[in-house]
């Protein structure tokens, strides 16, 4: 392909070739930083350093915000490529075992094209196989379920890996730092540095550095104490404990851990636990074939009538009701996340 706004003259080397798997509710965004900086060291270079087409299962797919795209349904001989990226944010579930795309992305790893995953695009390379011996990054979200359905990978908590012929990164914002890293690899410093200029980028995280996750574990104002007490919450999900041994874990009075948790997370103890336990259960329903007996048990339930009227409370439908992570699946309140009302 020609790139606009570049001359015609033959580049000095072939332009990387790189093909993007667009699989249905991709992060638009994603998509956008991707395709920027690629456009952007093209334009300075002036020259196509880099060449890119969009793949999809079928001749459309619709972003997670609603745009439609169109993308090329019949792919490429592996061999003919340098490295290939799958972009994925929801129900996964859905078509993580398509045997056209898993047998595509084993040829592509045994002509020795390049593989990464974005997002939860990692979840189709390691469905296909791809992945063995490779560190995976995946958003804390979905981390869980992933580690869950592929307990023999390396799951990483880092906000992107870069390890060898693979890359995965959690997806956000880290997507910008993943692609000046990557592209570190691909042109010269001086090259790199315009682009940091141009996107007024200047504080590139490295990919070993640890995702935040959104909760009260990383509230500025929780103290040291209650956080161990939220690590030990976190270690016996399923097997909970109670309100008197997590304050003999913390050294304090049952009365004076609850007037700790009230000041600075606004809930009890074992309404923070719930918490805890029902999000557990919720990622698991929706991102693993678990049964709800399963899901029910590995969240600390001893009765699954317990379990469904729990999870109906806080996400409003019946636990066997939510087995799929799409924009459509419900999402927990925000009356119900726990954390210091001003």
């Amino acid at each position: 392909m020609r790139t606009p706004g570049l001359p015609d003259s033959a580049p000095s080397t072939p332009p990387y070739r790189l093909k993007l798997m667009l699989m249905p509710a991709f992060s638009f965004a994603g998509l956008g930083t991707i395709l920027d900086s690629l456009f952007i060291v093209n334009w300075l270079a002036q020259e196509p350093r880099f060449e890119w087409q969009l793949l999809g299962l079928e001749e459309s797919v619709m972003a997670s915000n609603g745009t439609p795209l169109a993308v090329e349904p019949e792919w490429p001989a592996p061999h003919t490529l340098d490295e290939v990226w799958v972009l994925a944010s929801f129900a996964t579930k859905s078509y993580r075992d398509d045997t056209r795309l898993a047998m595509w992305l084993r040829h592509c790893a045994a002509a020795g094209t390049n593989l990464g995953g974005i997002e939860v695009g990692s979840d189709m390379l390691a469905a296909a196989g791809v992945m063995q011996g490779h560190r995976v990054a995946m958003h804390w979200d979905n981390r869980e379920g992933f580690a869950e359905r592929y307990p023999q990978l390396e799951t990483s908590s880092e906000l992107y890996c870069l390890d060898r012929d693979r890359l995965s990164c959690a997806g956000g914002t880290a997507i910008v730092d993943l692609m000046f890293a990557w592209l570190a690899r691909h042109v010269e410093p001086a090259l790199l540095e315009e682009l940091r200029n141009h996107l007024l980028e200047r504080r590139q995280r490295d990919g070993a550095r640890q995702q935040l996750a959104a909760d009260p574990l990383h509230h500025a104002e929780t103290s040291a104490q209650i956080r161990r007490v939220l690590r030990h919450m976190r270690r016996h999900i399923e097997a909970p404990l109670s309100t008197a041994e997590l304050a003999s874990h913390a050294g304090l009075s049952t009365r004076q851990l609850e007037r700790r948790f009230k000041q600075e997370l606004g809930v009890t103890p074992m309404r923070y636990y719930l918490w805890l336990r029902i999000n557990r259960a919720h990622r698991l329903l929706q991102q693993t074939d678990l049964s709800v007996a399963s899901v029910a048990s590995a969240a600390g339930f001893g009765s699954l009538e317990h379990f469904s009227r729990s999870y109906r409370r806080f996400f409003g439908c019946a636990p066997s009701s939510d087995r799929l992570q799409s924009p459509e699946a419900p999402v927990l309140p925000l009356r119900y996340l726990p954390y210091r009302r001003r």
